[in-house]
């Protein structure tokens, strides 16, 4: 009798806090700890985590994710691993940030993970501080096996000959979500996509360093579907490998709303071919409306001729000062 007297009280308590009944049931069938937890005590949790800054609005949604979070003891176990967090925190609300990113992180035994973390990592020559950092921006990382997981993820990187000192931890720390890739399933059929385009090993290895995200991309979904329009706008075989090797990007941008449009541009406004993008890659990187058309237009003011490079090369106040301001020649 008590059992169901409980169950109407947390049943009771969540629909105070705005779930309908089938969120409900649905919550009690992912946790069943929560048909014995009083309303009282899941209150206490509820509000603990408001007091530390998880927004009113967010708690349905993290709750929702994690109902074990109000099962979970208060000051046996949610209050120690929010203060053994914290000791990461590098600015205010970063913990409450991680919690609402990921709520499972409050079931795990931080304090016992955190340790053998700092050591793995420290051998990669990533500090203690920015641990806290990675942590703390993708805190499903406490998740993760060491051996199952990091190991693999940081055996690959060397198999990328990034194994000079400090290197992979440059880049984990640059991309802590490459972590939670699988090294079969996404990290290998993406490089071997790369090397197919042409992509040398030296091309790879700084593709690798300076922007980790592509390698994380989907080849089917992301990367093939943007290769096919570079293909398609005339770009030739050795044009698409200077393009991705010089602005790896490239492959995993919108086609709609960054691609084509810029594309258009050069072509249509600026007058120019698509061999010069091939030249000078980066065009890619520079924005349409605050860059690439203020450039044109006083370009065009003035009827000066100069490559891509030239125009771009620079920022905002040296070109003015080289073609706005005083005149100037390519």
């Amino acid at each position: 009798m008590g059992s169901i007297e409980d169950r109407k009280t947390i049943e009771e308590f969540l629909k105070e806090k705005g779930f309908d009944d089938e969120g409900i049931q649905q919550m009690l069938r992912k946790c069943k700890r929560l048909q014995s937890v009083e309303g009282n005590r899941a209150s206490e949790n509820w509000n603990y985590l408001k007091s530390i800054g998880i927004k009113e609005r967010k708690l349905p949604c993290v709750v929702a994710k994690c109902p074990k979070i109000l099962a979970l003891g208060l000051d046996e176990k949610i209050v120690p691993t929010v203060h053994c967090l914290a000791t990461l925190e590098t600015k205010p609300g970063e913990v409450a940030l991680a919690i609402s990113k990921f709520p499972h992180i409050l079931s795990h035994s931080v304090e016992e993970k955190l340790c053998p973390l700092l050591a793995f990592f420290q051998a990669l020559g990533i500090s203690d501080r920015q641990l806290g950092k990675m942590l703390l921006l993708n805190p499903r990382l406490i998740s993760y096996s060491i051996e199952t997981k990091f190991s693999h993820i940081v055996d690959f990187l060397a198999s990328l000959g990034l194994n000079k000192e400090g290197m992979i931890g440059k880049i984990l720390v640059k991309n802590p979500y490459i972590m939670g890739y699988s090294v079969q399933n996404r990290l290998q059929p993406t490089t071997e996509f790369l090397r197919s385009i042409g992509l040398s090993e030296m091309d790879l290895q700084r593709l690798v360093v300076n922007f980790p995200d592509v390698l994380c991309r989907d080849v089917n979904k992301i990367l093939q579907p943007n290769l096919a329009f570079l293909r398609d706008c005339g770009f030739n075989t050795d044009q698409v490998t200077r393009l991705v090797a010089g602005y790896p990007p490239i492959l995993i941008k919108s086609v709609k709303n960054s691609l084509e449009p810029r594309i258009k541009f050069l072509v249509e406004e600026m007058g120019r071919g698509i061999s010069e993008v091939a030249d000078y890659p980066e065009f890619f990187h520079h924005g349409l409306k605050k860059s690439l058309e203020f450039r044109q237009k006083v370009l065009k003011q003035k009827n000066l001729q100069c490559s891509l490079s030239e125009m771009l090369n620079c920022n905002k106040k040296k070109f003015i000062t080289k073609f706005g301001l005083v005149g100037g020649h390519c």
